[in-house]
């Protein structure tokens, strides 16, 4: 098991971009969660096996058709063992 903390900027908030990372997380399996921060960026925890993983981070590279991803940091955690995906 594996667990990353993403980071998303760009045209990020306003695009359906936390409810399609959780629909993608749950169709690969991945636990954790998504928000909006202040500042318009979208924080999100994924954690599950690392094929599933490194599907959600390839596809939070994209996003959603309305957004525009500028950015993405990821940064390595230990996983905790959430049991779902919610939008936060």
């Amino acid at each position: 098991m594996v667990r990353k903390r993403v980071l998303v900027s760009g045209l990020v908030q306003g695009v359906f971009f936390r409810d399609s990372c959780r629909r993608v997380a749950c169709r690969h399996g991945v636990r954790g969660w998504v928000r909006n921060l202040p500042d318009g960026r979208v924080e999100a925890v994924f954690e599950g096996d690392s094929d599933g993983v490194d599907r959600l981070l390839t596809w939070a590279r994209t996003g959603p058709t309305r957004a525009r991803v500028d950015d993405v940091e990821i940064h390595d955690e230990p996983p905790e063992g959430f049991d779902a995906f919610q939008i936060r």
